[in-house]
């Protein structure tokens, strides 16, 4: 006899994938930034060997580290303010944030 409880991961029958959120689906700050950074440098690059405008390295690096500085101040306080909004409303008590002691 037994008393081993059967796990879900032994349980056969439909397993269905969890439901994305809002929040899962929103891209980082901070990758959005970078990325940016990239496109920029690499852009400044090309322009800069088809002979269309000379570029001093010291005042591109400057200007892409304050750019870079501001957006990632901006962005995390826009993404705070969002959280702390909630976006949506849970009126109806069925969020995550709800009283139900068996919601995990």
């Amino acid at each position: 006899m037994s008393t081993h409880e059967p796990t879900r991961a032994f349980e056969t029958g439909p397993v269905s994938a969890p439901e994305p959120t809002a929040q899962a689906a929103r891209a980082r700050v901070g990758t959005v930034v970078w990325g940016l950074i990239v496109l920029a440098l690499a852009a400044l690059i090309v322009i800069s060997k088809l002979g269309l405008v000379a570029l001093n390295g010291n005042y591109v690096l400057i200007g892409l580290m304050i750019g870079a500085g501001a957006a990632l101040v901006i962005g995390g306080l826009l993404s705070a303010r969002s959280r702390k909004g909630g976006g949506s409303s849970q009126d109806s008590g069925s969020g995550p944030d709800s009283a139900d002691p068996d919601h995990r």
